[in-house]
């Protein structure tokens, strides 16, 4: 489909989620890129998460559909109890399974991870690359790493995190020369600390609850504390778990020492002994009382992680040959349980427009990442605006919070069907790929990057005729 002789050469720093994705596609399309990752081993950690209707499309279109849902659990309501173990409320989520045209599924990230990695041939994976400092002209952009290494390319991608180094160099430069604005200047703000595993697997006879085909979803919101926690059930008879403590100005400096863009376990030691018990659902058969530590004790300690979360929209997401993707662009709060599905629907986007390019010049690079952003930012902000009101939901109560928990607990059904439909109607699909035909009853959303690139396939098919 695209130009492989001129197709340009593109550097992907970071190899989480989002870069992986990225990296799958241009892979289809015969575009030459490399993977550029700080870490010294590939070591995902993480809990669990969700991909609903608007995964499946682009999956199906890799090839790799199939294969994800054996490895996931339909996933239909979330419980919403208090610390007293009491039901309060169910959001249901099966409305858009129908509205979609496909279920929704969970499945630990690293069984996600593994399965994108896995696509990516090894030689295109660089480890142990820091970059200190990117510089880009008129025909390339080039990357310096901490070993003394350097790579040039025509596009450079930073999808490296939160703490982004090729954001951080990029906007330096972009303020030396009076082109970034004030608000990409500041410190990026974080309001909670998230401690997350992923069980071995448990006895299901213990934990009866593993033994149902569709997952269990259990979140739990405590009155008297600024935590919130959730269970989650995914094959192989493993729960991932998280727990969120929403930060005050006293508890951010507290956790200011352990504030970093890794996921690590070396400080999450403390933080377990700390929500150990914390009461959850279940036990109910074996007449027990779970708590969080009934978990804890049975997850591997390189698979506890504890990190700090952030918040920021930046308005900054490219200048000349470089991209951000991710959370490197917009971090939103974890409530919204929507960062890494983001940070996945960014790369379809601009993997879209990378491999539509008809030629790398800082010109049509401009326009394609403009499109990028175009197409993204508005679904950003509304997940960035939906993750505060969450975090309101679920911080220590106050008189805002419960009126907010009655609105929650209380929606009225024609409310929740448009939050529905909203969430079903975006299904993105890869241009260049066969498209999948779409079962929703609900059309899917408008997709320039789609639309607008579907035209170049008949252009395409009328030169080769020519050929």
């Amino acid at each position: 489909m695209t130009n492989t002789e001129l197709g340009p050469k593109v550097l992907i720093v970071g190899a989480g989620l989002g870069g992986l994705v990225l990296a799958l596609i241009l892979e289809k399309a015969n575009i030459d890129y490399e993977i550029f990752e700080r870490a010294t081993e590939i070591r995902p950690l993480g809990a669990a998460i969700a991909l609903g209707v608007n995964a499946t499309p682009f999956l199906k279109q890799l090839g790799l559909f199939d294969e994800f849902v054996s490895l996931s659990k339909v996933i239909k309501t979330m419980d919403n109890y208090n610390d007293q173990r009491e039901l309060v409320f169910t959001m249901d989520f099966g409305p858009t399974h129908e509205m979609g045209g496909s279920a929704g599924y969970v499945l630990a990230r690293s069984v996600l991870y593994d399965l994108l990695l896995r696509q990516i041939p090894e030689n295109k994976i660089h480890l142990k690359k820091r970059v200190l400092s990117v510089s880009q002209g008129d025909i390339s952009v080039r990357i310096d790493c901490q070993d003394g290494t350097f790579y040039e390319g025509d596009i450079l991608v930073g999808a490296d995190g939160a703490y982004s180094s090729v954001r951080q160099s990029l906007y330096e430069r972009m303020k030396r020369d009076n082109l970034l604005p004030k608000s990409d200047q500041g410190v990026l703000p974080y309001s909670c600390v998230c401690l997350v595993g992923q069980t071995d697997p448990l006895d299901p006879e213990v934990f009866t609850e593993l033994k149902e085909p569709v997952s269990t979803f259990w979140a739990i919101k405590a009155d008297d504390k600024p935590y919130s926690w959730t269970n989650i059930s995914v094959p192989g008879n493993r729960y991932c778990w998280h727990v969120t403590q929403y930060l005050d100005e006293a508890s951010s400096k507290e956790n200011d020492t352990f504030r970093s863009s890794e996921w690590g376990s070396e400080s999450a030691v403390s933080m377990c002994k700390e929500v150990r018990d914390f009461p959850i659902p279940g036990g109910a058969q074996t007449g027990e009382l779970r708590t969080m530590g009934a978990l804890i004790d049975k997850t591997p300690k390189d698979l506890i992680s504890k990190v700090m979360l952030e918040e920021k929209i930046f308005r900054t997401w490219h200048h000349k040959r470089t991209v951000l993707l991710g959370d490197a662009c917009h971090k939103v709060h974890p409530a919204s349980g929507a960062g890494a599905l983001n940070a996945i629907l960014d790369a379809v986007t601009l993997g879209n427009w990378i491999t539509a390019l008809q030629d790398p010049s800082i010109e049509s690079l401009e326009k394609a990442f403009k499109e990028y952003k175009a197409e993204r930012y508005p679904v950003v902000m509304a997940a960035y605006n939906n993750g505060r009101l969450l975090s309101k939901i679920n911080a220590k109560a106050n008189w805002k919070t419960k009126i907010i928990r009655y609105m929650s607990r209380n929606t009225p059904t024609w409310l929740w069907m448009i939050m529905m439909r909203r969430m079903a109607e975006n299904r993105p699909q890869i241009w260049f790929l066969p498209l999948v035909e779409d079962k929703g009853t609900v059309p899917p959303k408008y997709q320039p990057s789609l639309q607008k690139n579907l035209p170049l396939l008949n252009q395409q098919d009328r030169a080769a005729q020519v050929v």
